[in-house]
């Protein structure tokens, strides 16, 4: 049997509210049910009675997002009733993951049209109270949700469960990436985000939420003098600190994933192709090295060379993280990766942020006239993933 190819049909996000900031208000399955809705809207000729499923990376699930949030943000948007919904957890990867997903299930003719997607509002994840009998507990501890290890199994070794940062730090230790190579990487990121906001290259993608227009973590006025004075974060005199890190974030992702005959129907172009993904492991603790084996492996799947690649998207969890894959894979062209920012400036929703990445990458190789990229990104508990994107030209 013939595979069909799959194609990106459109896209929408919302802006990535800042931690406590515009969006923290604002429920997960209803930032969901908004960016569903807007979408829809986006693509006036769309039957929602004809999609399939709507599948929806999320990384944690333990408070409002609780009980299947694709589902409820479905109901929430006003689709049909008929339309199931699927909540994916691969952590950091999880909106790619729903992509990745959601392209078997075209490619092989299962389904026509699937809505695929992430969201995390970090703002409001949840204190968790370890339960070990049936009565309310009299001295409760309370443990953080909202990113990271929590309620860590004991059998695990205690290296694999240092916090994200600390991992990522001594990994990028051992390849001697500086202090310094570390904040002009974020400093970077906030200038070319920026940047990318003030030409405009949003418009169409980010759909306003209220008051919030834009990605709020952003900062235009940002020097490195500034990030210098940081004090370290996840270790004594580390190069880790607030400023190359990633922030906490809050935001959706949405997208229709069909194939040629979907699109035709639509009266759409496409905004790209899926060629194909891959997903790796390594230690835990060493998960910033994982999409280095991711790239290599999808681009030996697809047939495709680092020469015949025009944009990189790597999702920024940490600059020692992306600094890392670098290092590992020197045929990467510096000057095509986050040409529009990365997301220690934009944001890093956990379950929206690798969807994000794959929608950029493909309208920033629209922007260029068309060509091929990888969208890649690091995922906790050692996992990478990189997926390859085309757009004809």
């Amino acid at each position: 049997m013939n595979q069909r190819e799959v194609i990106i049909a459109e896209a929408v996000r919302s802006p990535f509210g800042r931690y406590f900031g515009g969006l923290s208000k604002v429920r997960p399955d209803d930032l969901l049910g908004f960016t569903l809705a807007s979408l829809a809207k986006k693509i006036p000729n769309l039957d929602l009675e004809r999609v399939d499923d709507v599948m929806i990376g999320d990384s944690n699930g333990a408070g409002e997002d609780n009980r299947n949030v694709a589902r409820m943000g479905s109901l929430l948007a006003g689709f049909p009733v008929t339309i199931p919904g699927v909540t994916i957890n691969r952590l950091c990867g999880s909106g790619a993951e729903a992509i990745i997903q959601a392209s078997r299930a075209i490619r092989s003719g299962d389904s026509d049209y699937i809505i695929a997607g992430g969201v995390e509002v970090m703002s409001r994840a949840p204190w968790i109270v370890e339960r070990t009998s049936k009565e309310e507990p009299t001295n409760p501890v309370f443990n953080q949700s909202t990113v990271g290890w929590r309620l860590t199994n004991p059998l695990f070794p205690a290296h694999w469960t240092a916090s994200l940062g600390r991992c990522s730090e001594e990994v990028a230790e051992r390849f001697n990436i500086s202090r310094q190579a570390q904040d002009e990487w974020a400093h970077r990121s906030h200038q070319l985000a920026a940047a990318a906001w003030d030409k405009k290259l949003h418009e169409g993608f980010v759909v306003p939420f209220g008051d919030v227009t834009k990605d709020e973590s952003i900062r235009a006025d940002g020097t490195l003098e500034k990030l210098a004075s940081l004090p370290s974060v996840f270790s004594e005199n580390g190069a880790g600190t607030a400023g190359n890190s990633s922030p906490l974030n809050d935001g959706s992702v949405a997208m229709l994933i069909t194939d040629r005959a979907g699109t035709d129907n639509l009266g759409l172009t496409g905004i790209g192709r899926i060629l194909g993904a891959q997903v790796t492991a390594t230690n835990p603790n060493e998960f910033t090295l994982a999409p280095v084996s991711a790239i290599h492996k999808v681009l030996a799947r697809t047939g495709k060379k680092f020469s015949d690649i025009k944009v990189w998207e790597i999702n920024e969890a940490f600059a020692s993280m992306v600094l890392t894959v670098l290092h590992e894979v020197p045929e990467i062209d510096l000057a095509k990766v986050n040409i529009n920012g990365g997301s220690i400036a934009i944001g890093h929703p956990v379950g929206a942020s690798a969807a994000r990445v794959v929608v950029d990458c493909a309208r920033e190789l629209k922007r260029q006239g068309g060509g091929i990229g990888i969208a890649a990104a690091c995922i906790g508990v050692g996992l990478g993933v990189a997926i390859v994107v085309e757009v004809k030209g």
